[in-house]
C-alpha cells in the first residue's frame, strides 16, 4: 500500500512539475526584451556558405528554431551604414527618414554634413570630440521611440555599437542611451545629447581596459587553414590587407595597434574580430547594469556588430579572414543568446538579426572569371564634366561636389545665370552615361515628378530627400564600384549589396521559412504591432503577417 501510495504522489508530483514547467514556458502577452542585432555587411550567401562550419547554437539554432525571411532586401540604391540602420528602425525608407547617405552636401554652406555629427553637443566619457554626434539629422521616430511613447518614458532603450552611426540611429532621438567606441581611449562614450556623466555600470566596464585585452592578442585561425574551404587562398591578389598592407594570418594585433611602443592605435579592435567580442560584452554588461528585460514594461536593447564591414572591405567576401570572422561572431551569438535566455527566459526575449547592406565581389576577382564587373573612375569622369559644362554654358563653378555616386550642381549660379535647372541636369546625367560602369543617370526633376513603383528607378526614388539628395543620381552597372581606397563596396541596388538575412527568434515565433519578398522597413512596424503601440512617424513599410499565423 505504501508503494503504492509513494507512486501515486511521484505521479501527481510529475504532472504538476511538468504543467509548472510549461505554464513557465507560456510567453507572456509582449516581450520583456526586444533585441535588434544587426550585422554590418553581412550578405545573405555567408549563411549557406559558412553553414557547416557554424556551432549548433549560434546562427544555426537562430534558424532552426526560428522564423527565416529568406527574401529579405532593402528597397533603396545607396546601401550603406546609416541609411541600413536608420531605415531598419524607423521602418522609412531614406527617402523619409531622411539619411540618404553616411553624408551629404549642404549647399547653403558648401560643404557635406556627417549623417549624425553634431557641434552643439560635447563627448561624455573622453576628452576626444568623436562624442559630438547625435540623431538630429534624422527626420522620423524609431521603433524605441514609439516605445517610450507608448509607456510614458517607463521603458528603456539602449543602442550599442562600435560605430557612432549604428548605434545613435537605431537609438531614435528618446533612448536612455545610445554609446559607441572611442578610437583614442578604447572605450565606450555617448554625448550630451543623452546624458550628463556616464553610468557608473559603463565606468565600471570601461576600467577593465578590456581593448587593450584583446589588442594584446594574436588573430590566427581559428581552424587549421586547411579547412577553410569555402574561401581563397590566405594570400592572393584579391585583398586590400589588414593594417601595415598585411594580408595573411597570423595578425599580431598587439604590434599593428602599437607599432612605436608608444600610444595605442585603439582603431584596430575595429578590423579585427574581437571588436565583435567586445561589443558582445558590453552588450552584456548592459543588459546587467540597466535590468533590462526585468520590469513590467518592455525593453528594447540594439546592437550592431561592426568589425564584419571593415573586414569585409579589406579582405572581400571570399577572404579566409572573412570566414573566420563569421565562425567567431557564431559563437559570440551564441554565448549572448545563452546568457539572455538564462537571465531572461526565451520566452520573454524576442530577437531578429539582419544586416544593413551586403556586399560586392572584388571587381578584378570578376572579370578574371569572365565575369561582368570593373572600377568606375568618378573623379576622371568629373573632371570631363566640368570642362563639358565650361563649354557649354561658359566658365564658372557649375558643380559643387560629388559625392557616393551622387551630382551636387550649383544652383545659385545656374538661376542666376538664367539656365534652367531640368535642362542642365538633363545634359549632365546624358553626358555621364557615355563613361563605363555607368548604367543610369537620373535627374532630380525626373524623380521628384514620377512616381516609379519597380525596378531600379523605385531605388533610386526611395533614397532620394529633395532637401539633402544631388540633381543626379547615379547607378552603376553590376559588378562595379566607384574609385576608392576599398576593393570591395556597396552603394547599389543589386542583390549583392540589398539581399540580406532576416531572422525572427523567441517569444511566439513559431519555426518557418518565409520565401516572399520582404523590405526591411517591415521589421519596424511588425515589431510595432507585437507590441501594440504606434508605427514609427515615417513608417512605409507593412508588417510581416507570417508572423502572427
Amino acid at each position: 500500500m505504501r508503494i503504492l501510495l509513494l507512486s501515486v504522489l511521484c505521479y501527481l508530483f510529475s504532472i504538476s512539475f511538468s504543467n509548472a514547467q510549461k505554464t513557465k514556458a507560456i510567453p507572456p502577452e509582449k516581450p520583456k526584451l526586444v533585441i535588434g542585432i544587426v550585422v554590418d555587411q553581412m550578405r545573405y550567401d555567408y549563411i549557406a556558405r559558412y553553414w557547416d562550419k557554424f556551432e549548433k547554437n549560434g546562427f544555426k539554432r537562430l534558424i532552426n528554431e526560428g522564423a527565416f525571411c529568406k527574401n529579405a532586401r532593402q528597397n533603396y540604391i545607396y546601401t550603406q551604414t546609416g541609411p541600413g540602420h536608420a531605415t531598419i528602425y524607423t521602418g522609412a525608407t531614406p527617402s523619409v527618414n531622411g539619411i540618404v547617405s553616411n553624408e551629404w552636401f549642404i549647399r547653403l554652406k558648401k560643404q557635406k554634413v556627417y549623417c549624425v555629427e553634431d557641434s552643439k553637443v560635447k563627448t561624455i566619457g573622453s576628452n576626444s570630440d568623436k562624442g559630438k554626434m547625435s540623431p538630429v539629422n534624422l527626420l522620423t521616430t524609431t521603433i524605441g521611440d514609439e516605445l517610450r511613447l507608448s509607456t510614458l518614458n517607463k521603458s528603456k532603450v539602449i543602442a550599442i555599437s562600435l560605430k557612432d552611426r549604428a548605434a545613435i540611429l537605431p537609438g531614435g532621438h528618446n533612448p536612455i542611451a545610445s554609446y559607441w567606441y572611442d578610437d583614442a581611449t578604447g572605450s565606450f562614450i555617448t554625448s550630451s545629447y543623452y546624458m550628463d556623466s556616464l553610468p557608473k555600470w559603463v565606468i565600471d566596464f570601461n576600467n577593465k581596459k578590456l581593448a587593450d585585452l584583446y589588442l594584446d592578442r594574436l588573430w590566427s585561425p581559428i581552424l587549421s587553414i586547411t579547412e577553410y574551404k569555402e574561401s581563397l587562398p590566405d594570400t592572393n591578389k584579391y585583398e586590400k590587407g589588414f593594417g601595415n598592407n598585411q594580408k595573411c594570418f597570423p595578425y599580431d594585433l598587439a604590434f599593428l595597434s602599437k607599432p612605436t611602443k608608444k600610444e595605442r592605435d585603439y582603431s584596430i579592435l575595429r578590423s579585427c574580430p574581437f571588436g565583435n567580442t567586445y561589443t558582445h560584452d558590453f552588450a552584456i554588461a548592459a543588459v546587467l547594469g540597466e535590468n533590462l528585460g526585468k520590469s513590467n514594461y518592455t525593453d528594447f536593447l540594439s546592437v550592431s556588430f561592426s568589425p564584419t564591414d571593415y573586414i569585409g572591405h579589406a579582405f572581400g567576401p571570399l577572404a579566409v579572414e572573412t570566414e573566420d570572422t563569421y565562425l567567431r561572431l557564431d559563437k559570440e551569438i551564441a554565448h549572448f543568446i545563452d546568457f539572455i535566455e538564462t537571465e531572461i527566459g526565451k520566452e520573454n526575449i524576442l530577437i531578429f538579426l539582419t544586416a544593413d547592406h551586403g556586399s560586392s565581389e572584388n571587381p578584378k576577382y570578376l572579370t578574371d572569371n569572365k565575369l561582368p564587373g570593373g572600377v568606375f573612375k568618378q573623379y576622371y569622369a568629373l573632371s570631363l564634366l566640368k570642362s563639358y559644362l565650361n563649354a557649354v554654358y561658359g566658365e564658372g563653378e557649375w558643380i559643387l561636389s560629388y559625392m557616393d555616386q551622387q551630382i551636387f550642381l550649383n544652383q545659385t549660379l545656374i538661376e542666376d545665370s538664367k539656365i534652367s535647372l531640368p535642362e542642365i541636369q538633363n545634359k549632365v546625367a546624358s553626358f555621364l552615361l557615355q563613361f563605363n560602369g555607368v548604367e543610369n543617370a537620373v535627374t532630380a526633376t525626373t524623380l521628384q515628378t514620377n512616381n516609379f513603383t519597380k525596378g531600379i528607378f523605385m531605388y533610386m526614388q526611395n533614397s532620394f530627400n529633395q532637401k539633402r539628395s544631388g540633381d543626379v543620381l547615379i547607378n552603376l552597372a553590376p559588378g562595379w564600384i566607384q574609385d576608392s581606397d576599398y576593393d570591395v563596396d556597396h552603394n547599389t541596388a543589386y542583390s549583392y549589396d540589398t539581399h540580406v538575412p532576416l531572422i525572427w527568434y523567441g517569444w511566439k515565433i513559431t519555426r518557418q521559412t518565409i520565401l516572399r519578398e520582404i523590405h526591411l522597413v517591415d521589421i519596424a512596424p511588425t515589431i510595432s504591432i507585437m507590441l501594440n503601440i504606434e508605427y514609427p512617424s515615417g513608417c512605409t513599410g507593412e508588417p510581416i503577417d507570417e508572423l502572427f499565423k
